[in-house]
């Protein structure tokens, strides 16, 4: 079954006597809805269009190299871009996508590059292949790092410098929040199980009574147990920006197109649906929330392509629906 898309909130009271003209102002969301429904189904469906070829590339950030794979359609013309950003502890390689030879960005690549879209996901400083200490990451810094994407992105050959676009996987679609508020360049904005109230996604995550002794670190890292049994060390910086960089205030100065797909069954970013819907009551401008029947990361580690491969389906039914 494809998902169920919510409808816009509306954001004025309207008379009750003006009845006609809100049935109007209604029906219009619904049926933007009903279309975006019809045009991923269509994707979903459809046939690559081009070949897709794959290079490692590198910017700089200050006096620090950042790494990324760039995807391009093989093929004439300026191609739409998007700027995949990675999540919290994550890489541009991460998260394979179970009885498949993908990870979930690689996918995604591939998949939008077959149908014109150019892509680069990169490694934030501090992960991956990228310069830098994972313990001294933070929001901040993510959001330069993604700034200075938007850079290269702009002047490399062979993309369209009018029509980049930003895809941010939960913490990178809390940090392509900021970016789309902090910068005109980025067209559009998709937003995967983004974090909408880092205290709460966070504090779920590693503890609140850690976000707390975090604040007051200072340039000291703090060990901590992560829920799937993992480890990891972040200093003062990355706890403090928890409590002072707040996406849903940054969207409100954003005014391109905004999809935000969640699921259901996410208990990372959650409540779900409402962590997306809040992106969406402080934005003005075209805007959508798509809630899949799936995980945080679209069921990518159970083993099924379904969701994640129909979260894709409406990311590029939104991109080249509103270009």
């Amino acid at each position: 079954m494809f998902a169920k898309i919510y409808p816009v909130s509306a954001k004025a009271t309207v008379r009750i006597v003006a009845l006609l003209l809100c049935l109007a102002f209604v029906a219009a969301p619904l049926a933007a809805q009903d279309s975006l429904a019809d045009a991923a189904a269509a994707l979903a469906d459809s046939m690559a269009e081009y070949s897709v070829s794959e290079s490692d590339i590198s910017f700089t950030n200050g006096d620090q190299t950042i790494i990324g794979t760039l995807a391009m359609p093989e093929g004439e013309g300026s191609f739409p871009v998007a700027l995949l950003l990675h999540g919290f502890t994550g890489m541009r390689h991460e998260l394979p996508v179970i009885g498949t030879e993908d990870t979930m960005f690689s996918r995604a690549a591939r998949w939008l590059g077959e149908r014109g879209v150019a892509s680069l996901r990169i490694d934030f400083r501090g992960s991956g292949d990228s310069d830098g200490a994972w313990e001294d990451t933070t929001f901040s810094g993510q959001i330069a790092d993604a700034s200075a994407a938007l850079d290269y992105l702009e002047m490399l050959e062979g993309v369209d410098s009018e029509n980049i676009s930003i895809l941010g996987l939960s913490q990178g679609g809390l940090v392509g929040a900021a970016t789309a508020g902090r910068d005109d360049r980025v067209s559009n904005l998709v937003l995967w199980s983004a974090v909408s109230n880092p205290v709460m996604s966070y504090g779920i995550l590693l503890g609140y009574d850690n976000l707390l002794t975090g604040a007051v670190a200072g340039d000291e890292a703090l060990t901590i147990a992560l829920p799937w049994g993992a480890e990891t060390a972040l200093k003062g910086p990355f706890f403090e920006d928890i409590f002072l960089v707040d996406p849903v205030a940054e969207i409100a100065n954003y005014a391109g197109p905004l999809l935000a797909i969640t699921g259901a069954r996410d208990t990372t970013v959650t409540p779900q649906p409402h962590a997306g819907q809040v992106f969406l009551d402080y934005h003005e401008g075209a805007e959508a929330l798509v809630v899949l029947d799936g995980d945080h990361i679209f069921d990518v580690l159970a083993g099924a392509t379904e969701v994640i491969d129909e979260a894709l389906a409406y990311s590029l039914a939104w991109l080249q629906g509103n270009q």
